[in-house]
């Protein structure tokens, strides 16, 4: 690419990142687990234990009603149950289309609680829930293990009451929920929600975290999630390829500090962002780029607003860009503008197209010669991705390391579809396209996904309504702009700067609140998020 230096797109390591499985891929797992000897029976035994001790090291001894169904949810319902018991919390057992003989014979885990002397009541049996209503009315906390994570049918019938009656009570008397797995009627794969769902405080679900998780609206019925060790080998999740950033990915993932270094070891980033219509991109995108720790940050901004945002920001150099003087078309980009910018792109580690750029005639013809020319890696975003969706053929026009970064509005003009099925199937679809556009694509919404061409995907654990403010996309821009600069390739630079991006937004929601934040507040932020990562060099000084 006309001599410019391109990053090796090397995979970063994933062996600290924590999956999440599919149900299709939680059964494959847990059958080959089978095969080698952890069998299903001892699964379930580790599984139903560990809700009742996750339970008693929150709440104590309390009074616990558990909802049990027919499958293996209910069978942990069950285990659960008689460790709580042993434990000395009083107990009380609701079941639903369970019964006491198995195709294999009697239920192990029924008997068990019978000879502890457990109440139990089938549902089937309980005339206008007069036994449930009593059980509810006495019992601090409520443990639903009614549906397992392969339940996808509508709740219906007495199962829909049974839930409505629980909900109920829950509700006016403030109770303890706690979900097996997942919330009964909560789909784990795609995160669709029954209406008739009980909301719970906590989830404890089994050796990985399940997709539904975290795709709303099923993601607003998790409460705390904790991952259970059920003694599932780890060698079988290593190629699963849906994984949550952590910080301690993000620490081992970041570009190192090194004392010895000058402005040239962080990277050279060029910002082409702006207008008159929205200076203020210009600026927090800049600005971002240089908390984010990249040596040198250049603003590529149109003439008519250089000295605005210069005056706010001193530290940046800046390449003016060519603007129309007079005439209708006064302030808008010369034509000449593309190939300006795109001589000055040589002498940079990476380029940021778009934040506040508009969205006109003149922008897109901008876009459009910029991209006949080599480029460094680049990011595109806001009104580069509109000007880039009105081109012809346009994913064959991308730079070779790129990074398209839409929200849901924007991903569905890059698609021509829907705004409505973009966010129905964003996780589905970032995947797809990144594979098809061959990109590293990352979709902006409440839990953020990174997807790259070889079909991984990561999904940032954060939805703060902070985040939900004119001007922090721009923010997000200039940070994964800067890591590109610093050397990161596509994919991890997205995920970097998303994980950066959001635990930001979090210290804005802790230290401002959820409404109020600003962009600019995410920029002070920035650093004291950067040094809970980074490990200082404490090499003496001259060597």
């Amino acid at each position: 690419m006309g001599g410019l230096p391109q990053k090796m797109n090397i995979l970063p390591n994933l062996s600290l990142a924590p999956r999440l499985v599919s149900v299709a891929e939680m059964q494959a797992i847990e059958k080959a687990s089978d095969a080698r000897g952890h069998s299903f029976a001892a699964m379930m035994e580790r599984a139903g234990r560990a809700v009742a001790e996750t339970i008693l090291a929150r709440y104590g001894t309390q009074s616990i009603l558990v909802l049990v169904g027919p499958g293996n949810n209910g069978g942990d319902g069950l285990v659960c149950a008689r460790h709580l018991q042993e434990a000395g919390a009083p107990v009380c057992v609701y079941l639903w289309k369970r019964v006491q003989e198995t195709g294999s014979g009697p239920d192990e885990h029924w008997a068990r609680l019978l000879m502890l002397g457990v109440p139990m009541q089938r549902a089937e049996e309980d005339s206008g829930f007069v036994m449930l209503q009593e059980w509810l009315g006495q019992s601090a906390i409520v443990v639903d293990a009614l549906l397992g994570t392969g339940a996808a049918r509508p709740i219906e019938g007495l199962l829909a009451d049974l839930l409505a009656a629980a909900a109920a009570t829950a509700s006016t008397q403030k109770q303890t929920v706690v979900a097996v797995d997942c919330a009964s009627g909560l789909n784990c794969d795609t995160g669709a929600l029954s209406p008739h769902a009980l909301a719970p405080q906590l989830t404890v679900t089994f050796g990985f975290a399940k997709l539904g998780h975290y795709q709303f609206p099923g993601a607003g019925a998790v409460g705390d999630l904790v991952v259970a060790d059920i003694g599932l080998p780890a060698d079988l999740a290593a190629a699963l390829p849906t994984f949550l950033i952590t910080p301690e990915l993000v620490r081992e993932w970041l570009p190192k500090r090194p004392r010895v270094s000058h402005k040239g070891t962080f990277g050279k980033v060029l910002l082409a962002v702006g207008s008159e219509s929205y200076p203020g991109a210009a600026y927090l995108s800049s600005a971002a780029a240089a908390r984010a720790g990249a040596g040198l940050v250049t603003g590529a901004v149109p003439r008519s607003i250089w000295s605005l945002v210069a005056a706010r920001l001193p530290e940046p150099t800046w390449l003016l860009l060519p603007v129309q003087s007079s005439g209708p078309l006064a302030g808008q980009l010369e034509p000449s503008a593309g190939a300006t910018l795109a001589a000055g792109a040589l002498d940079y580690d990476a380029l940021v197209l778009g934040c506040g750029l508009g969205n006109n005639k003149a922008t897109r013809r901008f876009v459009d010669q910029l991209l006949r020319h080599p480029l460094p890696a680049t990011l595109i975003d806001a009104d580069g991705l509109n000007c880039l969706a009105g081109l012809q053929d346009w994913p064959a026009r991308l730079p070779a390391q790129c990074v398209l970064t839409p929200h849901p509005a924007e991903m569905a003009r890059l698609c021509g579809s829907e705004v409505g099925e973009v966010v129905a199937k964003r996780w589905t679809l970032a995947r797809e396209q990144a594979a098809v556009w061959r990109c590293t694509l990352l979709v902006k919404g409440p839990y953020t996904v990174v997807a790259e061409p070889e079909g991984r995907l990561a999904v940032l654990p954060v939805a703060t309504a902070a985040l939900a403010t004119a001007g922090s996309g721009d923010i997000l821009s200039g940070i994964i702009g800067s890591l590109l600069a610093q050397g990161l390739d596509p994919f991890t630079a997205a995920c970097c700067g998303a994980w950066l991006h959001g635990a930001a937004g979090l210290r804005c929601e802790q230290e401002i609140g959820v409404a109020g934040v600003i962009a600019s507040d995410l920029l002070a932020r920035l650093p004291a998020v950067l040094r809970t990562l980074h490990q200082p060099d404490t090499a003496p000084a001259g060597h």
